[in-house]
């Protein structure tokens, strides 16, 4: 089995906000198909930037709440912990996560990419407004 190298994964990912982190736990090749499951911290008041991805992304939210919305600014979910959510790839699924409470968010994260594909892509600011 081949895994993406720790330090590739490692710099693959979206420029989110002062502090917002991420350490890899475990990654696999499966097939064509490269498994990495992350554990992501989103300190309060902080955010992921805005982003997509090239492939599936499944998120369990370990603690704290995690408010996310779509490119046009509009809520798609709280997600509190013990929810999941999922995200789906492509650059028309541009999204951000919010961590608008006072405790740190921590995800976990599995993202299931195609051999060579970046964990995130950034994506520009749509520069709306929440609703």
């Amino acid at each position: 089995m081949q895994c993406v190298p720790f330090e590739q994964a490692a710099r693959d990912v979206s420029t989110g906000g002062p502090g917002v982190s991420g350490r890899i736990l475990a990654q696999r090749t499966i097939g064509v198909r490269v498994c990495i499951l992350r554990e992501i911290t989103i300190p309060a008041g902080q955010a992921t930037g805005w982003h997509y991805h090239d492939g599936y992304l499944y998120a369990y939210v370990k603690r704290g709440i995690l408010s996310h919305f779509n490119a046009a600014y509009t809520s798609d979910g709280v997600y509190t912990a013990g929810n999941f959510l999922t995200e789906t790839p492509g650059a028309g699924h541009v999204h951000i996560g919010e961590n608008r409470g006072t405790t740190d968010v921590v995800l976990e994260v599995l993202y299931v990419l195609s051999h060579g594909a970046r964990l995130s892509e950034d994506a520009p600011d749509p520069g709306c407004e929440p609703h």
